[in-house]
């Protein structure tokens, strides 16, 4: 039986159950309570999910250098190198939080990462992006029941903002502004905006047959609501559910629709969304910046993929000689 014990509120506040010994914060209320909600849930959830991966596995807490360097060795054939690379961050963060010598920065951790990751590589798998002719071919497949109308703004608005799943499906009907241009979204919160300062986005009126603010009007036609979520369940009867659309359900809606529309759906996730606008906007020669600014990206490094991925084919050495 392992020694870790996880605090059910924040996994940082871990604690040992040798010796007996209690974390002194985790007693405190006030301070927990703000150390809480210095994380999302999400970011939450993250961490007790490596922690609890890293005690089923025989981890102790505090742990010794040898002991990180013999689960990630362990765990090198079965995990990603990027997974891994979390899993030391995680240790990282609560050695560090509850003040104990912090393992993860030993030579031997760190010596044992970069065997891995030289070994297996550190490519990441990327979401195909959701290129705007596929939308295309999408929508004009979907049906015109309630279903159909919210799937359809959806796919629309999550493409046009740019938005991550958890953003697009957090979005709740008074972050909706109407403007003579189309529409301006407001974000609240986002992954890297814990602290809720928000942003906004702006949506326009399309200029094609796929319009997002006329496919978000008919929607909320459908919804027939001033507050809640904007994007719920809808049951297989067509009736709207009141609860939120879960953030996962993204992926699910879009594979299935491309599916649907003889598209195959194999690589594409509730990010393809986020990538096709980053991928398609700089196809068409519309500058980073602008991109960015849609997109809440923080730098043209963090664009850097979509734009390497997008100018394969521009200028190609081989083109020119084939």
């Amino acid at each position: 039986m392992s020694d870790l014990v996880l605090n059910r509120h924040n996994p940082f506040l871990s604690r040992s159950t040798k010796g007996g010994g209690s974390n002194d914060l985790a007693a405190d209320g006030a301070v927990e309570h703000f150390i809480r909600e210095s994380l999302s849930e999400n970011t939450r959830k993250a961490y007790r999910a490596d922690l609890a991966h890293f005690s089923d596995w025989g981890g102790e807490l505090p742990a010794s250098a040898d002991l990180v360097a013999r689960y990630l060795a362990d765990h090198a054939d079965t995990l990603a190198p990027s997974s891994l690379a979390r899993r030391v961050a995680t240790l990282s963060k609560v050695h560090k939080a509850n003040a104990w010598p912090n393992p993860c920065r030993s030579e031997i951790v760190q010596a044992t990462m970069r065997g891995i990751k030289r070994l297996k590589g550190t490519a990441q798998d990327q979401a195909r992006p959701l290129l705007r002719e596929d939308l295309f071919i999408l929508l004009d497949a979907l049906g015109d029941d309630a279903r159909g109308k919210r799937d359809r703004a959806l796919l629309l608005i999550g493409w046009a903002g740019g938005f991550r799943s958890s953003e697009l499906v957090g979005l709740d009907l008074p972050d909706i502004e109407e403007v003579r241009e189309g529409l301006v979204l407001h974000l609240r919160r986002s992954k890297t905006d814990q602290t809720g300062q928000g942003r906004k986005i702006g949506i326009p009126l399309g200029r094609t047959r796929h319009c997002p603010v006329a496919a978000l009007s008919a929607w909320l036609g459908v919804l027939n609501k001033d507050e809640g979520p904007i994007f719920r369940p809808v049951d297989r009867h067509g009736n709207v559910q009141p609860d939120r659309l879960r953030s996962d359900a993204v992926s699910t809606i879009l594979r299935d629709r491309l599916g649907g529309a003889g598209i195959d759906p194999e690589g594409y996730s509730g990010h393809s969304l986020r990538a096709g606008l980053a991928t398609s906007a700089t196809k068409a020669g519309v500058p980073t910046y602008k991109v960015r600014a849609q997109t809440g990206h923080a730098s043209d490094l963090m664009l850097s993929r979509y734009v390497r991925d997008a100018g394969l084919f521009d200028g190609n050495a081989a083109g020119a000689l084939l």
